[in-house]
């Protein structure tokens, strides 16, 4: 239809899916093969313990589903806890919310512990829960480690450590869908029994694959566990595993992806992606201060480097921020999510992303609030993002 086309990039800074880099493209430009040939294993054996790295895991094993993340959630739920099985999990935006919503349908027994949207898992809190559950009841934890809906990142060592302080045998799952390959992530140490992933975050990836890391502790577990999975098993992935192969069809092209992906990250070096991470998310906090405006994140000990959730001020609707963001200018912003619709937008800043890529959707988001309506000063955001990254500078 003439007028319909769109010229140059759309800049994508939702906080998921985020950019593939070129190269990883490239990698998952293949011809199908036989999955079952006998060269097959040369491709998957090698990646089961590259993933680890980025869990920071030596001990785990990590499965890789053909699904979302919200498939690796029902898989560590599924396979390593059983029916009526009591778990505690706090809810502080929507994802912890979803989270909580698929462990009650497959049957799980949930005690809730609300924490106000723009905070976090609270350690005290449960701390204390489980220090009450003298019969030891509670079989697992179950934290969200980065809110993608509000942009808080909660601290996960502190969770550990409190479960520890408590002298109670509950084993930890953590989602880091959105924190995982972002921020820095520590299995082993923080004693996470069920780490969780996705493909299409950290990973720069399309989505399609969902990403179990399981501690010794949870595959122990799996053997008594009696909730009913078929696709998610845990055992028929580790018997097919072993070999190099996969129970099912698996998704060939997000397989050659995943290596060339985690080869960007060993490249650059893990804490260096996190360094970077923080010194981008600095220079939207930078610009969001420029602004007069707010996170949804009520504290800094909260902020999130991989997507800041930034409030609009009353009387403007922050779906109207977005709309506008992508007619006018090409620039995708994420969406205020369930309590927090209309109230903020969200700038995404993860994965394969630069300073000047980021000053670019600075640049379309106060395009797209002035035009909503929003009073702040033009280039203002982006200034204070600018010498931001000038006074951080860390290259030659």
């Amino acid at each position: 239809m003439a007028g319909s086309r769109r010229p140059g990039r759309n800049f994508l800074f939702v906080p998921g899916p985020t950019n593939v880099p070129e190269r990883v493209q490239r990698a998952m430009i293949v011809p199908m093969e036989d999955h079952r040939s006998p060269v097959f294993p040369e491709l998957v054996l090698p990646l089961f313990e590259e993933t680890k790295k980025i869990f920071k895991s030596r001990d785990g094993q990590v499965f890789l589903f053909p699904s979302s993340g919200t498939g690796a959630w029902e898989a560590a739920l599924t396979n390593t806890l059983s029916p009526g099985d009591r778990v505690l999990a706090p809810r502080f935006g929507q994802f912890s919310t979803l989270w909580i919503d698929l462990a009650q349908r497959v049957g799980l027994d949930v005690v809730v512990q609300d924490e106000a949207w723009g905070t976090g898992a609270d350690p005290a809190r449960i701390e204390e829960a489980l220090r009450a559950d003298r019969e030891h009841r509670i079989k697992a934890v179950l934290v969200v480690h980065n809110e993608t809906a509000t942009g808080v990142t909660s601290d996960i060592g502190a969770v550990r450590r409190a479960i520890d302080a408590a002298g109670h045998p509950a084993m930890l799952y953590v989602d880091g869908v959105s924190s995982i390959g972002s921020i820095d992530f520590r299995a082993d140490e923080w004693g996470v029994d069920c780490a969780i992933t996705g493909s299409q975050k950290g990973l720069m990836l399309p989505a399609g694959l969902g990403i179990v890391c399981a501690s010794k502790r949870a595959l122990e577990a799996a053997k008594t566990a009696e909730c009913r999975r078929a696709y998610f098993e845990f055992s028929d992935q580790t018997k097919a595993n072993a070999t190099g192969y996969f129970p099912y069809t698996p998704p060939l092209p997000l397989l050659y992806g995943l290596r060339e992906a985690l080869r960007c990250l060993e490249e650059e070096g893990l804490e260096q992606v996190f360094a970077r991470h923080r010194r981008l998310a600095d220079g939207v906090r930078a610009a969001v201060r420029a602004w007069g405006l707010n996170l949804c994140a009520k504290d800094p000990q909260w902020h999130s480097d991989t997507v800041s959730a930034v409030m609009v001020p009353e009387g403007i609707n922050g779906a109207e921020v977005i709309s506008l963001a992508y007619r006018r200018y090409n620039l995708a912003l994420g969406a205020g999510l369930s309590q927090v619709a209309g109230k903020l937008f969200r700038i995404g800043h993860l994965g394969d992303l630069n300073e000047l890529m980021l000053l670019g959707a600075l640049s379309g988001a106060e395009m797209a609030m002035r035009d909503a309506g929003i009073r702040i000063e033009p280039g203002s955001g982006v200034a204070a993002a600018q010498e931001h990254f000038r006074e951080t500078w860390v290259g030659e």
